[in-house]
């Protein structure tokens, strides 16, 4: 995938982050700055979404670790062992926000 193809395609990610946030209520401040969605809690805790271009991967950074993944079909798999990328930051937002959440 070319470059602009993958930012358009993170573009969305970041947004559909931000739709299912605000339709689940979570107490959340996001700030997208060029590459990077900031999730912001009321306890000041973040979680950090990011898009790395050259390797084409999203990260997050979290309470609960950092990792990475890979377009792989039509899903974003973690490419340092299991795991998906909606699953995982959804299990990110419950453990931040004390709050059920789901994608």
């Amino acid at each position: 995938m070319t470059e602009s193809e993958f930012l358009a395609l993170t573009d969305a990610v970041f947004a559909q982050i931000e739709a299912a946030l605000d339709a689940a209520g979570i107490d959340v401040d996001p700030l997208l700055a060029g590459n990077v969605l900031e999730l912001e809690f009321d306890d000041g805790s973040k979680i950090i979404v990011n898009r790395h271009a050259a390797n084409q991967e999203l990260w997050i950074a979290a309470r609960n670790g950092g990792f990475h993944y890979r377009l792989a079909g039509s899903e974003w798999r973690n490419t340092r062992g299991e795991g998906e990328f909606y699953a995982d930051l959804a299990a990110a937002v419950r453990l931040h926000a004390a709050e059920d959440f789901s994608f």
